[in-house]
């Protein structure tokens, strides 16, 4: 018994005399890398936002693959630190990753989905879009994900193979956009005092283009109303301001115009049978 514990402390204090300094050196290594990598992702990010030529959705994805690869390379410098060669571990590293590459398909499908996103820009950072279920404003296209921000500021990670394989909504690719409100009035009321109405709080509001042409039309009768189609356009970042504002601007104006705006109403017929 003792001499079987004597058998494994002399082994182990010749691994630890033989092998010691090789593991203090690829910690060290390790550590150092995995530093040098996020040091290095920060400068690939920030020197290209210096050069102004190159697009921000761009900065992320560049600053991932400079951060990987100065991994991998730490890597091969640990396995170098305990004398394994490179060439043969270059060899197996093939194979494993085509192993690996099968069994990781939808990682590996998120990848290509990201240079797919990059190469034909369906949308670019401050954006806001929707895609695969979800809405908000991209903050980052990622080696594996989306990054979206919504409205109220809450972080959304989305695949991007789930990205590049549905439809996506840009509500911010086209420098204008339309809005349409819909104005109802009473039956009884002038539809064309109410359009003249409408018309005279279009022109008021300086956020309004004047081209395209803005239009008043009666879109439809409706059950208790005669609904107007108030349609104007005006630039991407001024559509929400501004449809709120003119919400409560035409509403002003029919209640200084004398026009109704009419609850829905049904009207009920009783009929009495006869016995």
């Amino acid at each position: 018994m003792e001499k079987s514990a004597t058998e494994m402390a002399d082994t182990a204090i010749e691994l630890i005399t033989s092998y010691g300094l090789d593991i203090v050196g690829a910690l060290v290594i390790l550590i150092a890398g995995w530093i040098a990598a996020r040091w290095v992702e920060r400068m690939v990010r920030r020197g290209l936002s210096k050069t102004g030529r190159i697009d921000a959705t761009l900065h992320p994805f560049f600053g991932d693959m400079a951060r990987w690869t100065v991994l991998i390379f730490t890597g091969f410098a640990v396995l170098s630190q305990f004398g394994i060669q490179t060439a043969s571990v270059l060899t197996v590293f093939g194979a494993g990753a085509l192993a690996i590459g099968l069994a990781l398909q939808g990682t590996l499908s998120n990848v290509a989905a990201g240079v797919m996103l990059l190469i034909f820009r369906p949308f670019k950072i401050d954006d806001f879009v929707q895609t695969a279920g979800h809405a908000g404003t991209v903050r980052a296209i990622n080696l594996f994900v989306t990054e979206l921000a919504t409205p109220d500021n809450v972080q959304i990670l989305v695949p991007n193979a789930q990205v590049w394989g549905q439809a996506v909504t840009n509500f911010s690719g086209n420098p204008t956009r339309r809005v349409e409100i819909v104005m109802g009035i009473a039956y009884g009321d002038d539809i064309g005092q109410a359009i003249s109405s409408c018309e005279a709080v279009i022109g008021a509001d300086q956020r309004i283009l004047k081209d395209p042409q803005s239009s008043v039309t009666v879109g439809e009768l409706a059950n208790s109303s005669v609904n107007l189609l108030v349609r104007f356009w005006c630039q991407g970042g001024d559509y929400w301001p501004l449809r709120f504002d003119m919400t409560r601007a035409l509403k002003e104006r029919f209640d200084a115009d004398g026009l109704t705006i009419p609850f829905p109403q049904r009207d009920v017929h009783l009929h009495q049978s006869r016995d």
